[in-house]
């Protein structure tokens, strides 16, 4: 190996003294078979059963990690490789890194990101023993379909941890997530780049071994893991967390409208301005979805979390203001024409079922104008840039 290896192979570690010999023994044959100039870097996270040493005999460089976490771990690893190429993998022996070559076979045509796939859909195999059963046959079928269906990505095994992958991408992704759900940002947001700078991703099928660990199990916790990356779903999917709920419930409360306005009646009952009410309720919480969606994408988008949104570059604080002014004076409008009658009428009964079709829109728009002109002020300090302190000449 010479200063600037093509491959740094990076695994997080806590505790493999089990296993994390024989992973980085495999790496390393399979580089020097396949005739890689590569590495092996251990990122430690606080080991105390002698890993590191044992490691280290094999060839690994050890990066020790004092914050804790599965994505810390590889993290602090990653910046501390050098390859042009980076493949990460556990060092719990339940990957076989002999299969390595294959991954840069495919980063050497040029893909950004190569995915292993061990399910059979991609054509990889799971061995008997080596996925428990809840996580084969639901929460990895069921998560990797969300990303597919959510994010557009061509990936068939969104948990599988061993992957490769350029440093130049690794290095437009910014990620952030210190714990299991690192591996899942990393795929989120390379789909996300796949549009604006144009990622190249790929999958290649391997197949899954049992555990090799013996003093303990795994660190993966089912619940509260899967959780996590159903959270990270939502957070880089304001479309599916916020819009179009939004668009649902806007779509709800406009039906209602158009049947409670002219007072239909439906299987034998009349809407009314209950109706109208309930239905203005859900134009609200339509509206709100809709505006934090909003919110949601310009900030992901200055943050560099997610690429900017084209149509949002329309989006202006005045606009925004503007609709909520122009909203606010209709309802107004409405709610001081039923309040000129009741003056009209010297302040007595008014018609309820007549006036509520006034008051009920009149109240709507002011509620939808004021939470515009709000959101939109919010969108303005989103919307700002930090600027860089220029010192003076001395």
């Amino acid at each position: 190996m010479n200063s600037t290896p093509e491959l740094s192979v990076v695994m997080p570690c806590l505790n493999e003294a089990d296993t994390v010999g024989i992973c980085v023994e495999k790496a390393v044959r399979a580089m020097r078979d396949a005739g890689i100039n590569g590495e092996v870097v251990v990122a430690d996270n606080g080991s105390t059963d002698g890993s590191q040493e044992l490691a280290r005999e094999q060839g690994a460089r050890i990066v020790d990690v004092a914050e804790r976490g599965y994505g810390a771990a590889l993290m602090h690893g990653i910046e501390a490789s050098d390859g042009k190429y980076v493949l990460m993998g556990d060092a719990d022996d339940s990957y076989d890194f002999l299969e390595l070559p294959k991954f840069v076979d495919r980063l050497r045509e040029g893909h950004d990101l190569v995915q292993g796939c061990r399910l059979p859909r991609g054509g990889g195999k799971v061995l008997p023993g080596a996925m428990p059963f809840l996580h084969r046959w639901f929460g990895n079928p069921v998560l990797s379909a969300l990303v597919r269906l959510m994010f557009r990505i061509p990936i068939n095994d969104v948990y599988c941890g061993m992957r490769g992958f350029t440093r130049k991408h690794y290095d437009q992704l910014d990620l952030r997530s210190p714990g299991m759900e690192f591996a899942t940002e990393m795929i989120i947001k390379s789909g996300l780049h796949r549009n604006s700078h144009g990622t190249s991703m790929s999958q290649v099928p391997i197949t899954l071994h049992p555990d090799g660990r013996q003093q303990h199990g795994p660190h993966l916790r089912t619940f509260r893991d899967g959780w996590r990356t159903l959270r990270l779903f939502l957070v880089f999917s304001p479309k599916w967390t916020f819009f179009r709920p939004g668009m649902v419930l806007l779509a709800i409360g406009v039906i209602g409208y158009a049947m409670a306005l002219p007072q239909v009646h439906l299987f034998g009952a009349a809407l009314d301005v209950h109706t109208l009410l309930v239905a203005s309720l859900f134009i609200l919480m339509g509206w709100q979805c809709i505006l934090l969606a909003t919110l949601a994408r310009i900030f992901t988008g200055r943050e560099g979390m997610m690429p900017p949104h084209e149509k949002l570059e329309h989006v202006t604080v005045e606009r925004g203001l503007l609709f909520g002014i122009v909203s606010s004076v209709a309802g107004a409008a409405m709610v001081a024409t039923i309040v000129y009658q009741w003056w009209q009428s010297g302040f007595g009964a008014l018609d309820y079922p007549e006036t509520m079709r006034w008051v009920v829109p009149g109240v709507t728009l002011l509620a939808i104008g004021f939470q515009t002109a709000m959101a939109s002020l919010m969108a303005g300090v989103l919307m700002m840039q930090r600027s860089r302190r220029i010192r003076p000449i001395e």
